[in-house]
């Protein structure tokens, strides 16, 4: 019978330094072999703080992160605050992955108090938008290199894309358009009857259509579609290392990956967006002849009343900006995601719900920016 020697032992000590208890690992902690218990080793102790001091640890794998997670659970429930600064980078990221994959189950967080949540919470927005700058900032530097060396760009890549999001996305955008514009009829027609104004619901679809709705239900419908897409599609290479044997090769992810993608979105958005316009439009006419029974060639007439170029190309310019949101997003949140397929997920998710919030910003923007101009 083998003898297990007293330094492989895993051995979790604690103390009291004032109100915050410090508890010191040592030892060897394998699974292999039995590890210590949280409840049985803090005792009667009531700390407001508990510190992780693990220099003492000579080997460790799965055994200590249970322990730790354990000791981070107690102190969610209890409302005490956990400090693990003193774990190696790479134990805490085992750690944050170990909870996250435990968050149904995982009580409250109550040890930080409201203005660490609020701090903590500031931190990580200003280190969003650092990101974003900076992801933005080398698409702006990959796109004047691809000005001044166009004969480097993967165009047979761009033209792949091309098709994915302008082409097979015509069925969708197809049915989204018809059914906004026979809502927008019919909604304004209930409305216009009651005062004789059946004709102008010409003018409220065409308006509608060409300024708002044809661009901004086209970048919704891609920004569930092709953005997430996108993030899936990084999101895998980079879990696959794939992005990285890419970096190692001194090839640029971004020439490579993303500016394919998003010159892409940015041209086919518009063509997307001018025909969604027009499906809209029809879609108005077939309420406008069954219900209002105005013929289509009144409907186009009254339409072209109102609608200019000026309002084609402010959807235009809108939709240019819709398919950069939406590619920029989706290709950000994929070189971002993590090597897991959970990560896998969640960028797509996230890439998501980055593309809709930007695109309702911009789409404010523009408005305000147009109302200005006197567009």
């Amino acid at each position: 019978m083998s003898v297990v020697p007293p330094e492989a032992i895993a051995r979790v000590t604690t103390s009291m330094e004032g109100e915050c208890m410090v508890v010191k690992f040592s030892g060897s902690w394998r699974v292999t072999e039995s590890r210590p218990s949280w409840v049985k080793t803090m005792g009667q102790e009531s700390p407001k703080r508990v510190r992780v001091d693990v220099t003492a640890v000579e080997k460790w794998d799965s055994s200590m992160l249970l322990f730790l997670f354990d000791l981070q659970q107690w102190c969610r429930m209890m409302g005490v605050y956990c400090d693990l600064d003193g774990l190696p980078e790479k134990v805490r990221a085992m750690l944050g992955q170990l909870s996250r994959s435990h968050e149904t189950s995982m009580p409250l967080d109550r040890s930080q108090n409201f203005f660490f949540a609020v701090g903590l919470a500031t931190q990580d927005i200003v280190q969003k938008l650092r990101d974003i700058s900076t992801f933005v900032g080398e698409c702006v530097i990959s796109i004047n290199y691809l000005l001044k060396h166009p004969r480097k760009f993967r165009w047979r890549d761009c033209l792949e894309e091309m098709q994915q999001c302008g082409a097979m996305a015509l069925p969708i955008v197809s049915l989204i358009s018809v059914l906004v514009g026979l809502t927008l009829a019919y909604t304004g027609a209930l409305i216009l009857r009651q005062y004789g104004g059946d004709i102008y619901v010409a003018d409220l679809v065409g308006i509608s259509m060409v300024r708002e709705m044809g661009a901004l239900m086209t970048g919704i419908v891609l920004a569930g579609r092709t953005g997430a897409a996108f993030a899936a599609q990084l999101g895998n290479m980079k879990a696959n290392e794939e992005i990285d044997a890419l970096e190692t090769l001194g090839i640029s992810p971004i020439d490579f990956l993303v500016m394919p993608r998003m010159i892409a979105l940015g041209l086919m958005m518009p063509l997307l967006a001018l025909y969604a316009n027009c499906l809209g439009i029809l879609g108005g006419m077939m309420i406008a002849r069954s219900l209002l029974e105005i013929p289509p060639a009144a409907y186009w007439v009254e339409m072209l009343t109102i609608v200019d170029m000026s309002d084609v190309m402010s959807g235009l310019i809108k939709a240019s900006t819709f398919g950069i949101i939406v590619g920029l997003a989706g290709c950000l949140r994929g070189l971002q995601a993590e090597r897991s397929a959970m990560g896998v997920g969640l960028a797509a998710t996230s890439a998501v719900v980055t593309s809709i919030l930007f695109i309702i910003v911009a789409d404010a923007v523009y408005a305000v920016l147009f109302n200005i101009l006197g567009i």
